[in-house]
């Protein structure tokens, strides 16, 4: 089944520019992320700088990469994260490791009960 879906992204618009990572995309300083809390339908949107971890609820979340397409292309959103959820007294437990698109939430996503995480956009600090 996992490889299925590799097949899969392998063959999305958007999986050549995680494959290359460099193709002519572009780098971006900051993730745009949306989350969902499923137990108080609370939805926020994350701001995750690359490298920086941030929080929502139990869950640290770290954009490792954030890329789109150029503006001639077809449109694309990509980030590359890295999702634990963090218990008391117990190890980081890892939930998530990969790319997600904007423009496909449900092919990569993270498997949850509580919460869901899907990437929005990326954009650039201010003054950059």
């Amino acid at each position: 089944m996992r490889r299925a879906v590799l097949a899969a992204l392998l063959l999305l618009p958007g999986a050549a520019m995680a494959q290359t990572g460099h193709g002519g995309d572009l780098a971006y300083d900051i993730a745009i992320l949306q989350g969902l809390d499923k137990v108080t339908a609370r939805v926020v949107t994350i701001e995750a700088p690359v490298g920086v971890p941030v929080h929502m609820g139990a869950l640290e979340i770290v954009a490792r990469a954030c890329k789109k397409r150029r503006p001639e292309d077809q449109p694309e959103s990509a980030a590359f994260l890295d999702i634990w959820e963090l218990r008391p007294d117990q190890p980081a437990a890892g939930l998530f490791r990969g790319w997600m698109f904007a423009s496909s939430p449900a092919l990569s996503a993270m498997e949850h009960p509580v919460f869901d995480i899907w990437v929005l956009d990326c954009r650039n600090a201010k003054g950059r």
